[in-house]
């Protein structure tokens, strides 16, 4: 009596997790079912290590309109797209630098001002000047020391361009236009957006 009371004991608790297992897959499967464009995704932060890396991490189909472009030397062009205020009081200014001489451009290490070791070859040596506040923001850097801009720019090739960014702290909301500078080109106003 007591094997056949043990027997339909467990019965009942096989019935009850093969409903509670049940019940869990079907909970999964709603979420499978949503489009890929609805599930919310995370962006991916950018390397230091790479060039062609920037904060916002997706590809336009339409080419972004530049709002500053300044030239340096042998044929090296300074083109900025966008200066936009992010979550957490940083002012991310981002483009391309394009090569429009014939011969490869291999003089970038001034681009990374006083950086030693840190950073590398780098545009950590851009900075920004607000005249209306009176103030000069220099790029942001990691708890190592890194700087939060593209790494990793030793040369340009004749006829490419390096997508860039670099991270400040971001001027007051008041303040709506900034002067970019880096080293070895003609400083550029540009407007804040965001």
């Amino acid at each position: 009596m007591s094997m056949r009371h043990t027997v339909k004991v467990r019965g009942g608790a096989g019935v009850a997790v093969a409903a509670v297992l049940a019940l869990t897959l079907a909970g999964c499967g709603g979420i499978q079912d949503k489009p890929k464009d609805a599930q919310g995704s995370s962006d991916p932060k950018p390397s230091a290590g790479s060039p062609q890396e920037s904060p916002a991490g997706k590809q336009n189909a339409a080419p972004q309109s530049v709002i500053a472009s300044v030239g340096g030397e042998e044929g090296i062009l300074l083109e900025v797209t966008e200066a936009k205020r992010d979550g957490g009081g940083f002012l991310t200014v981002s483009g391309q630098l394009k090569n429009t001489g014939s011969k490869d451009f291999n003089h970038t290490t001034a681009w990374r001002g006083n950086e030693l070791t840190s950073s590398g070859e780098s545009v950590a040596g851009a900075t920004l000047v607000d005249r209306v506040g009176k103030k000069r923001y220099y790029v942001l850097r990691d708890t190592d020391g890194r700087c939060l801009c593209t790494t990793g720019v030793n040369s340009i090739g004749a006829g490419k361009e390096l997508p860039f960014f670099v991270q400040f702290p971001a001027p007051p909301a008041t303040t709506s236009e900034v002067e970019f500078s880096l080293p070895t080109f003609a400083t550029a106003t540009i407007k804040i957006s965001g």
